[in-house]
């Protein structure tokens, strides 16, 4: 094809363009994300031929209903258009931008400046009249009465200024604009919006192992001993309390302690082992209790705030029922044994992986898969930690997530893809509601500076929500490792107040890091022994950490990783920034050493022009973890951080005096 456009399709071409409209994800193909009861800003550029004045309006509908509501755009200046859209219910929206001539607009625009010219109106006046004549046409009902009543009133004003002063009044105005013509209107694409809620952006995660809620290595966790542990949890601050795999583990190539091949008699095995004669991925451990014992779990986390999420991991141990009863969900090699999960030199012989596409898999695994979620679900969990889901077919998630969210919108799926950036997001547009991150590994003030500022910027924004777990049963960050209980209080500082996602491994709050020397693992690794532990051991982190989940609750600025703003600090050991909400009622001050040895200063700088206010202005601030309060005079001042006793700030700041 030449692309040249012909006379006759040249002629049905539209004189009005709809451009860069957001928040869009790779141009409609995936929903954006939004959050129940938080106003989503629409926004296009839009244009057209000439000078006349245009009018846009957004429209949008349930994705499963039919009936459309709409209201109109904003005017920003220089082409841009924006609306504010409150979402009320959870599920996926479908919006579109409606753009047309205003007629009337451009009209009264012309009249008005013709009538402060102090020129003859008689032309203008009569055009005016026929304006009405042909509303009246258009419209009915009591429009169509109030137009005429309009028009009759214009016919018996003789007196200029009074029947300017008539076509020109509010009334007329919006009646007009109601019955308008709407002349070469245009109508942009449908763009999908997934609106879930609140949990879905802010939320403290806590990962437990319920084996290990024991006081004797000998003796196996239940779960009413992890209903005992609850009330410590939420002390804390936490809204999720999360389990790895709390399914039977299997016998065969069972891993010993340490990561070992072979385990002794008493070795509990990886929990990601899933699956023994006691059944799979819809079954539990019966060491753990009973499926009535984990509902009870369940109902008394909700009955004090907490949310219960599951690891979904889709692999199986040798001695899992599907091996048995669908052998061809699996890969097998030519001698006919299993092909087992490898990376070389590692080979795992506890694990094998199904195999999505084998011959005889489709659509028996994706949809027993499926079922599994819906299992758990209707035992009340309503968020699921999806182990490694970049390994596994992105056609498979889009369809599972959108299969379960369409029945059960209120679920959460988080994502563990420690990966390639694009597989990351990917995995957000296809329906992940969170996503665990590289923070983990970043430590320098240029490194977190820039990571933050990414996940604020398109199209990370509208796609993808970070989750700054600070460790995991399979990382012990070599940060961690060495520096102490001010590390520990640095990368707590960091995740709570980088996100309004954030998690962490139990044995964070009590600054445990004890590593396989030159690996980011832990010694004596939980995922293959039961590690009971002393909570209230000295040297623990506890309180710092429910101020800080304390902190998040009460400010609105803090809920999100959306909003980061570096600021000025002369010293690179100090990453400084703020956080705050639209109005600046709320507005956040963030200051944490980098430097878990030393004593760090600084002079820096207040934001005082975010306010609107001069450089010698005076700001009144809080400490929020020690409720001091004071008043700074203008806009540069100095800080010293000591990490030995607290290795950061937070403070609240409003202008002197309001």
């Amino acid at each position: 094809m030449s692309g040249r456009v012909g006379l006759q399709e040249a002629l049905t071409l539209p004189r009005i363009a709809i451009e860069n409209v957001e928040p869009v994800v790779e141009g409609g193909r995936f929903a954006a994300k939004a959050i129940v009861g938080q106003p989503v800003t629409i926004s296009a550029v839009i244009f057209t031929d000439g000078h006349e004045l245009m009018a846009a309006e957004l429209l949008w509908r349930h994705a499963e209903r039919s009936d459309w509501h709409s209201q109109p755009m904003t005017l920003l200046g220089n082409d841009h258009w924006q609306a504010r859209l409150l979402p009320s219910e959870t599920g996926r929206l479908v919006f579109a931008i409606e753009a047309w001539w205003d007629d009337y607009g451009t009209y009264c625009s012309e009249l008005q400046k013709k009538h402060a010219a102090g020129l003859q109106l008689d032309l203008e006046l009569e055009e005016g009249r026929r304006h009405l004549r042909g509303a009246i046409n258009r419209a009915n009902g009591q429009q169509a009465e109030q137009l005429r009543q309009l028009s009759e009133l214009l016919e018996q004003t003789e007196e200029q200024d009074a029947r300017v002063a008539l076509l020109l009044d509010d009334q007329t105005r919006q009646v007009m604009a109601d019955t308008s013509e709407r002349a070469f209107r245009l109508r942009s694409l449908d763009y999908p919006l997934e609106v879930e809620r609140p949990l879905a952006q802010f939320a403290s995660w806590y990962e437990l192992f319920p084996r290990s809620v024991t006081d004797d290595p000998q003796r196996h966790g239940t779960f009413r001993d992890v209903i005992g542990r609850l009330p410590e949890i939420v002390a804390m601050g936490f809204d999720v309390v999360y389990f790895p795999p709390i399914h039977p583990i299997g016998h065969t190539h069972r891993k010993g302690r340490n990561n070992s091949l072979t385990a002794a008699p008493d070795d509990p095995g990886s929990p990601y082992a899933i699956g023994s004669e006691e059944g799979g991925h819809d079954a539990i451990h019966p060491e753990l209790g009973s499926l009535e014992d984990f509902r009870e779990l369940v109902a008394v986390a909700r009955s004090l705030g907490l949310e219960v999420a599951l690891d979904f991991a889709i692999q199986c141990s040798p001695d899992h029922p599907w091996l048995r009863e669908h052998p061809e969900w699996f890969s097998w090699r030519p001698d006919g044994s299993l092909r087992y999960a490898e990376n070389p030199p590692k080979k795992y012989e506890d694990i094998v992986n199904v195999d999505f596409y084998a011959e005889g898999a489709q659509p028996g695994l994706w949809q027993a898969l499926r079922d599994v979620v819906a299992f758990w679900v209707e035992q009340g969990v309503t968020l699921f930690r999806v182990d490694n889901p970049h390994t596994k077919p992105l056609p498979f998630w889009e369809w599972l997530i959108a299969d379960i969210r369409g029945r059960h919108p209120e679920v959460i799926f988080l994502s563990e893809a420690f990966t390639r950036p694009a597989m990351m997001a990917r995995l957000g547009k296809l329906g992940f509601s969170q996503s665990y991150t590289y923070f983990t590994w970043r430590n320098t003030k240029r490194e977190l500076a820039q990571y933050f500022s990414e996940l604020n910027e398109t199209p990370w924004r509208d796609c993808y929500r970070p989750n700054f777990f600070v460790n995991t049963p399979d990382i012990n960050p070599f940060f961690l490792q060495s520096s102490g209980r001010p590390g520990f209080l640095i990368r707590a500082a960091l995740a709570t107040m980088g996100s309004g996602l954030w998690g962490m491994y139990s044995g964070f709050e009590l600054c445990e890091g004890e590593a396989i020397p030159g690996k980011e693992e832990y010694l004596h690794s939980e995922k293959y022994e039961i590690k009971p532990r002393n909570y209230r051991q000295p040297g623990n982190i506890v309180a710092e950490i429910a101020r800080l989940n304390l902190i998040r609750r009460n400010n609105p600025a803090l809920q999100s990783h959306l909003g980061f703003t570096p600021y000025t600090v002369w010293n690179d050991n100090i990453l400084y920034f703020g956080k705050r909400s639209e109005d600046l009622s709320n507005f956040i001050l963030v200051a944490i050493s980098l430097d878990p040895y030393h004593a760090q200063e600084a002079h820096f700088e207040l934001p005082l022009w975010e306010f609107g206010l001069p450089d010698e202005a005076s700001m009144d601030g809080e400490d929020l973890m020690n409720g001091k309060r004071w008043t700074w005079h203008g806009k540069v001042q100095w800080m010293r951080i000591e990490p030995w006793v607290l290795p950061f700030g937070i403070w609240r700041i409003r202008p002197h005096g309001t």
